[in-house]
């Protein structure tokens, strides 16, 4: 017998809800003591809509070790899923289905020095609960975050990455981290801009504000975001050399389409 849909799932509490842009939200809701995943892992997240159910996948931004779970949604106009989110609030509820999934983990890297971490929009998700792990920055000699969207006040994380500085299980190996932010359509102090990360990567404009070079000896990247991105940046990887890594034939580049 196949087990009831309330089998798959339990009702989490909404925390805090905090708009940074018409567009653009961070909430955090309740975390069940049962509830695994590994960083650059995504949940499924639902609404009771009517006699079924409405999921989508989205990424978490918190420490596997985190006591909550926190998110990152960019809302689409006529979005059935953004409709929901514009409309919750804190004491809300939001269903969580009880298996985490994705493979987008830096841990399936064999080797490697260099990790170069590429992302537009909310493809930050990941990345940000990756550098919340101490593990990461033990084993990498070096860490980079491209994140690139279109306007300056799409770039909500800047104080939060910097604050890493002065994490408890960070702070001593900060200096290995750049981040480099990225505007396409402005243009915004201390970031690259009006180029598209593909472009920046062929150019060797990304290696020049980074202040070192690419090779496939020691160089990972991991890609995540929009699909035309991820098709474009994969793209202008194989131009530069670079590989596809699968578990039977290890390369340099993971990617995932964002949610």
């Amino acid at each position: 017998m196949a087990a009831s849909p309330e089998a798959k799932f339990t009702e989490e509490q909404v925390l805090w809800v905090k708009h940074h842009t018409p567009k653009l939200m961070t909430f955090a809701i309740s975390r069940p003591e049962s509830y695994r995943f590994a960083a650059g892992q995504f949940s499924r997240l639902g609404f009771r809509d009517g006699e079924g159910f409405i999921w989508r996948a989205y990424s978490v931004v918190s420490a596997e070790y985190a006591d909550t779970l926190e998110y990152f949604a960019v809302l689409i106009e006529g979005g059935p899923m953004s409709a929901k989110f514009a409309a919750m609030q804190a004491g809300d509820t939001v269903l969580l289905d009880k298996n985490a999934t994705g493979f987008l983990l830096p841990e399936r890297f064999p080797d490697g020095k260099d990790l170069v971490m590429l992302c537009t929009g909310s493809g930050i998700a990941p990345f940000l609960s990756i550098l919340e792990q101490p593990e990461i920055w033990q084993r990498f000699e070096r860490l980079a975050l491209v994140h690139s969207v279109s306007f300056t006040e799409e770039l909500i994380f800047n104080e939060r990455l910097a604050a890493l500085r002065e994490h408890p299980l960070i702070e001593e190996y900060f200096d290995k981290f750049r981040f480099i932010p990225v505007t396409t359509r402005a243009e915004t102090a201390g970031a690259l801009n009006l180029k598209r990360i593909p472009e920046l990567l062929t150019s060797g404009a990304l290696s020049e504000a980074l202040g070192y070079g690419f090779n496939q000896a020691d160089t990972r990247f991991m890609v995540c975001g929009n699909p035309a991105m991820v098709k474009d940046t994969f793209q202008a990887l194989l131009d530069l050399g670079f590989a596809m890594h699968r578990n039977r034939e290890p390369g340099q580049i993971m990617m995932e389409n964002g949610f």
